[in-house]
């Protein structure tokens, strides 16, 4: 497949001063996205390809290193003197195809480029499946701090129905590999709700998480995306839709028992065990932190300057191969933009957002909210706007109500 090289897209060499005032000041992340996947699972949309999905394109993980490094450079010049990073983010796809080797050539291009910040935290996300002690040893080694598995969940059914494909009791097993091998922080990633699954599954998959001994959680609804294969199966009616109410459910039972096992929810979505092995990275975007996503579909943010690059890992390579950049579209958040994604991040975190952000419109709503339940009364008191157990099942609600 040949691709033609249409104009090149804005640059984000065109940075305004006023998004380059402050750089390093706030926290900053690189973000690393490898669109590698050896299948694709059926609920997932991201932006990865098989290699059949690959074949005749020319893409290749080592074409896709290359341009990385490109990409990295280009980054360095457009910021001028760039921080060193706070925090670095492999994700995907499946980082862990690269194999250990791979990933210390991802974070010495890093290094080369960025440098990092005296310790800072460095993660890549794995597949239980492509992981070994040699390979946490090796990327441990390589200078990674974190590593975040995708487990999903322990049930053989509920497995089957997102097509993943584990060997019973492999995440447990990775994940004690990874603490061995020295690897700092580990966390495991689960789904829930997903169609056919019991209270029992979500229990048995929270019995092996506790097992592992992990520091970190990430659990996510599932949410049925168009185009998926999954989405195809439950138009066809082969499978129920994911039940709202019964997914609220889930998280109830899941929230209690990682709360009562020593793991308190930070982030709608995540919990650790203390503030220590919090995702950092993750902390920077919903704190408005500045990050640059290297790697084709990644986003980038820079003082109020949002870009995202091409989404095929082809033409990612053949436009920084001819020296352009792999930007397809950038936007400049107005300050009433900026402000509503403020409230929108800052809410779903445990430490809420302060009171004094809000215009008094706002404040009247978030008094109301406190009156239902959704907001905890005595932070609201006391200057924060911080989400009650009920009203993190509704955080979006909660955010419309405080947005003009």
């Amino acid at each position: 497949m040949t691709l033609e090289l249409s104009p090149a897209p804005p640059l984000p060499a065109e940075l305004p001063a006023s998004a380059l005032r402050g750089l390093g000041e706030r926290p900053f992340g690189v973000y690393v996205h490898v669109p590698f996947c050896a299948v694709r699972c059926g609920y997932c949309d991201f932006n990865t390809y098989t290699p059949s999905e690959l074949a005749g394109s020319g893409a290749s993980p080592d074409g896709w290193l290359a341009a990385l490094r490109a990409e990295l450079e280009l980054a360095a010049s457009v910021l001028g003197r760039p921080p060193r990073a706070d925090t670095v983010f492999v994700g995907g796809g499946t980082p862990s195809l690269l194999g250990a080797a791979g990933l210390a050539d991802v974070l010495a291009a890093v290094r080369g480029t960025f440098g990092l910040a005296e310790g800072a935290e460095v993660t890549t996300e794995a597949n239980p499946e492509s992981t070994s002690p040699e390979f946490f040893a090796g990327i441990a080694s390589a200078g990674y701090t974190r590593v975040s598995l995708g487990m999903q969940s322990a049930a053989p059914g509920v497995l089957a129905v997102l097509d993943r494909r584990h060997t019973p009791g492999r995440p447990l097993a990775a994940a004690r590999e990874a603490r061995d091998s020295g690897i700092d922080q580990v966390s495991l990633d689960l789904i829930y709700g997903t169609p056919g699954e019991t209270d029992d599954d979500l229990r048995r998959s929270l019995d092996e998480v506790l097992a592992a001994g992990v520091d970190h959680v990430s659990a996510y609804a599932l949410i049925v995306e168009d185009g998926t294969a999954l989405a195809r199966k439950i138009r066809r009616g082969e499978l129920a839709a994911p039940d709202d109410d019964v997914s609220a459910d889930r998280y109830e039972l899941l929230d209690g028992t990682l709360r009562a096992a020593g793991l308190d929810w930070y982030e709608v979505s995540n919990w650790a065990r203390s503030p220590d092995t919090r995702c950092r990275h993750n902390l920077g975007y919903w704190r408005d932190g500045d990050w640059w996503g290297a790697g084709p579909g990644a986003h980038s943010h820079v003082g109020g300057v949002r870009w995202w690059n091409v989404k095929h890992p082809a033409r990612y390579a053949a436009l920084l191969d001819a020296g352009a950049s792999p930007a397809a579209g950038r936007e400049e958040l107005t300050e009433p933009e900026r402000y509503q994604e403020r409230v929108m991040l800052r809410l779903r975190l445990a430490e809420g957002l302060p009171v004094e952000m809000l215009d008094a419109p706002a404040r009247a709503a978030a008094a109301r909210a406190a009156t239902d339940g959704l907001l905890a009364p005595d932070a609201l008191t006391a200057g924060r706007a911080v989400l009650t157990p009920q009203g993190r099942l509704l955080a979006d609600a909660v955010v419309r109500a405080l947005l003009p």
